[in-house]
């Protein structure tokens, strides 16, 4: 991966600098214009779909973007998305604060919809008309983190780091490729269809350019819950069924939103929370090989109902008490380590996002696809690391292999017009 500093442009190209200031200065001139309650630019030209309302082609209505937390947290997951993570390249604070900006201004446009602003007759087009001349919303959200690494000597922010921010180290059993890890930033884009998840990935890609450069991305979906509940993954098992309640607001204050002023956490952390992302490769070829029944005790649910393997229901709770020597569900099963329904263990659960990916093979023809695991929680060591330590040598392990991702802070929403992403990290 490139180093932070700054990027040598190519021969006819123009400078990384010149090029930040064209591109965030149009960003900043937009999130101005929404102070006094024009849409900016890129929304001149046309108003947005009518919340709720659906398409001719079916896609999905506008999630808003405004609120106290991002919008992207608690849905469940989206047909398509693409995760990614970039190091920064802009120099200054200043610039940093604009490349959010602009962040926030082609996210809240692409979130909504609308019609691109009228290109010159000269110019390049100011969309790539892959969703043809109105952009539909299709459900759009657009999750932002910052990383560990953002808080160098770079931009001053050293003091304004998350308490509990840090590189995601590997676990045993891990096999970490630093080149698919870590990142200053975390973008995290979904919605109902791929066409509408690459249009907002090329938008922001070219409205940024020059603030931020890519450093890692994966393409996901999530399956169609077959035949009814839990989507599944690709071990063919339904996958984060055992989640906390996004309805109750108890429950994500108390997993979720991290606190200002808690354990020493900065202000500015409220409304936001720890977001892991952990690539996890399957293999499958030697998963396929197994019998249905080993499959099931590894991870201590039926495969074809989803239910644990001392119930009926894929939302029953298992009654390890009654099961205390793992007569039924063993006592090395995926669920039992990771959520063992103890008194001691209820503070450790988090809110599971997952996705499927398939990156087609590898180098000697094996198949490359699994998981794209992305949760979210109030503290990332009561909570993640916790549960992730009790599955250190589970038995699964002969069948999956975590290689990338990394530990980001999902940053507070973006309470109005006036607002922007990472506003109260950067004031």
């Amino acid at each position: 991966m490139s180093e932070h500093g700054p990027v040598q442009a190519k021969r006819g190209e123009p400078g990384r600098r010149s090029f930040l200031r064209s591109m965030l200065g149009a960003g900043a001139i937009g999130a101005a214009a929404g102070v006094a309650g024009d849409a900016g630019p890129a929304l001149a030209a046309g108003s947005a779909p009518t919340a709720g309302a659906a398409d001719p082609q079916g896609r999905l209505p506008a999630v808003p973007f405004h609120g106290l937390h991002q919008a992207g947290i608690l849905p469940p997951p989206q047909r398509q998305t693409v995760v990614l993570a970039f190091d920064v390249t802009a120099d200054t604070r200043d610039e940093l604060t604009d490349l959010m900006r602009t962040l926030t201004v082609r996210s809240r446009f692409l979130t909504a919809g609308g019609i691109p602003a009228p290109a010159g007759t000269t110019g390049p087009p100011s969309d790539s008309g892959i969703l043809g001349t109105a952009v539909v919303p299709d459900g759009l959200t657009v999750t932002v983190g910052v990383g560990a690494s953002l808080f160098d000597r770079r931009f001053g922010l050293g003091s304004r780091k998350p308490v509990l921010l840090t590189a995601m180290e590997p676990f045993p059993n891990d096999d970490l490729d630093p080149a698919q890890c870590g990142g200053d930033l975390s973008l995290q884009l979904a919605a109902g269809s791929t066409d509408t998840v690459l249009h907002a990935l090329r938008d922001i890609a070219r409205h940024t350019r020059g603030g931020m450069q890519v450093r890692w991305r994966i393409d996901g979906f999530s399956s169609t819950p077959r035949p009814s509940g839990t989507p599944r993954n690709l071990m063919g098992f339904k996958d984060g069924i055992a989640n906390p309640d996004t309805a109750s607001s108890a429950q994500m204050s108390q997993l979720v939103w991290a606190r200002a002023g808690v354990g020493g956490e900065p202000a500015w952390v409220a409304g936001g929370s720890y977001q892991v992302i952990r690539l996890i490769r399957m293999f499958v070829e030697f998963w396929d090989r197994i019998s249905v029944t080993e499959q099931e005790n590894l991870i201590g649910r039926a495969r074809d109902t989803g239910a644990p393997l001392d119930a009926d229901d894929e939302f029953a709770s298992p009654d390890y008490n009654t099961d205390r020597n793992g007569a039924i569900i063993p006592l090395d099963a995926h669920i039992r380590l990771a959520n063992p329904r103890t008194a001691q263990t209820a503070a450790s659960q988090i809110l599971r996002r997952g996705y499927n990916y398939d990156r087609g093979h590898d180098t000697v023809g094996n198949l490359d696809m699994g998981l794209i695991f992305t949760c979210y929680q109030q503290n990332i060591k009561r909570q993640f690391e916790a549960v992730q330590t009790r599955l250190i040598d589970e038995p699964l392990v002969d069948y999956i292999s975590p290689f990338g991702g990394g530990y980001f802070f999902a940053l507070p929403g973006v309470r109005d017009r006036t607002d922007y992403l990472g506003s109260t990290l950067l004031n």
